[in-house]
């Protein structure tokens, strides 16, 4: 069987390696949403064991795997990479807060916005030229937001969808500040972002109280789907554009309201199912747009 699949691996072509990474990520990804709420504990508890888990993973990739020197890769990416992980401490934490009150479509959903907004953010920041189509899918994109979020003040989910917000929109920074300083490590800063968290939510979380099932939810959440996702699709940009990038990573918006629904038998809102469809749709002929032009 290792033998087929090395063999598989070897006769594929680039762009097929490219998509099949993404394509990875963003499942593992899309299983966060699973896992914070199958945790069983507080927002912060949550935060801190991924964290904790996320900080010995990617620690462990850099020192082990990628057969780099830890404090080398800390040191080469100075506060852009610090930078990097404070970001990240915003972008998970909203998350999982957001997972706990809100419905999983209406997290994923504006998740998915991240790619837009970031090239807002890049006009605004590194003052890159912006065409009217990228103005046209940021219009769409906030408008499918609005629809989501309206929904909120009539099903009380106000506080996750405003938590989502706030999330996508470190997020989105993020992706900003590693476009300007390429030479960041990214595992580094994932690894980083951790740290931080850990360190922030230890002071809020109550793991002296932890049962065997939190432990083993978050370690795998912790060591190994949230942070390698994350991996899996930065990876993917060696064998494929951004664009197509975004493009595949589409695929966690519609795995995660699925899971959520075959776990939870949680059914999306209707204003959801047309604010999602807008975003999706919307991000799907951008990042097209942008192959073509490659």
């Amino acid at each position: 069987m290792t033998n087929l699949i090395t063999i598989t691996l070897q006769h594929m072509n680039s762009h097929t390696k490219g998509v099949l990474i993404a394509a990875l990520g963003a499942t593992l990804i899309s299983l966060d949403f699973i896992f914070i709420r199958f945790s069983g504990v507080s927002g912060f508890d949550t935060a801190f064991l991924f964290g904790l888990f996320s900080t010995i993973s990617m620690a462990a990739y850099i020192q082990f795997i990628a057969k780099d020197n830890l404090k080398e890769v800390i040191k080469t990416g100075g506060f852009p990479l610090l930078g990097s992980a404070f970001l990240m401490l915003v972008g998970v934490t909203s998350l999982i807060f957001a997972t706990k009150n809100t419905s999983i479509a209406d997290v994923a959903v504006i998740f998915s916005a991240a790619p837009a907004i970031a090239a807002l953010f890049t006009w605004v920041f590194l003052r890159e030229t912006t065409k009217a189509s990228t103005w046209i899918a940021i219009v769409a994109v906030m408008a499918g937001i609005g629809i989501v979020v309206s929904g909120s003040f009539q099903a009380g989910q106000l506080f996750g969808n405003a938590m989502a917000i706030i999330g996508v929109t470190g997020v989105a920074l993020n992706y900003t500040l590693v476009r300007k300083y390429k030479h960041v490590s990214r595992i580094g800063a994932i690894g980083m972002g951790g740290f931080l968290i850990a360190i922030v939510m230890v002071f809020l979380a109550h793991w002296s109280s932890y049962t065997m099932q939190t432990w083993l939810i978050m370690g795998v959440m912790g060591l190994f789907s949230g942070p390698f996702g994350r991996v899996f699709t930065l990876s993917a940009t060696r064998y494929i554009t951004p664009s197509e990038v975004g493009i595949v990573i589409m695929l966690e918006a519609v795995l995660a309201p699925l899971w959520a629904y075959l776990f939870f038998s949680e059914i999306p809102p209707v204003l959801t199912i047309i604010g999602g469809t807008i975003i999706v749709v919307t991000i799907i002929i951008y990042s097209l747009a942008g192959m073509k032009k490659s």
